[in-house]
């Protein structure tokens, strides 16, 4: 019988491959599209890969507060939407989202951030969606990442 430090981490491998399957799906998107105004140069964009796992029963309210309010805060303050997946299958399909938000650059993100926080309809909207409870297990999982020379995205 293999040892506890021999056994796989089922979460993070999970997780390892929803995110590489999000940015394989991204890349594919953004190499088929046509280049939007908005898309920034190629040396200018940041990106951040966060995770949400929620409480038992919360994921469809999560889904809600994404889908009528957050994706439209979150453009109010100069972040562009790249993707949002969940897992395909195994326990983390039913409470795991995974998303990437694109910045014209660290500083930006860090400003977007700060006054997202601190939007009196953001603040209204989390009230109200937690008023029965948090929706989040755990905090958010951020990471963030940086295009290599040879990706299409950038």
């Amino acid at each position: 019988m293999p040892s506890d430090a021999a056994k796989p981490n089922r979460p993070l491998t999970v997780l390892a491959v929803v995110a590489a399957f999000a940015l394989g799906t991204v890349v594919a998107i953004l190499i088929t599209r046509p280049a939007a105004a908005e898309d920034k140069p190629a040396a200018e964009r940041f990106f951040e890969m966060r995770t949400y796992v929620a409480h038992d029963g919360k994921f469809a309210d999560l889904h809600k507060r994404f889908r009528e309010h957050t994706n439209r805060l979150f453009q109010k303050h100069g972040m562009t939407l790249i993707g949002y997946w969940t897992p395909a299958s195994g326990p983390e399909a039913e409470n795991t989202l995974v998303y990437i938000l694109a910045y014209p650059s660290r500083e930006a993100r860090e400003k977007s951030w700060k006054d997202f926080m601190a939007d009196p309809e953001w603040q209204s909207v989390r009230k109200e969606s937690e008023k029965n409870g948090p929706l989040l297990a755990k905090p958010p999982v951020s990471q963030f990442l940086k295009p290599t020379d040879y990706s299409p995205i950038k």
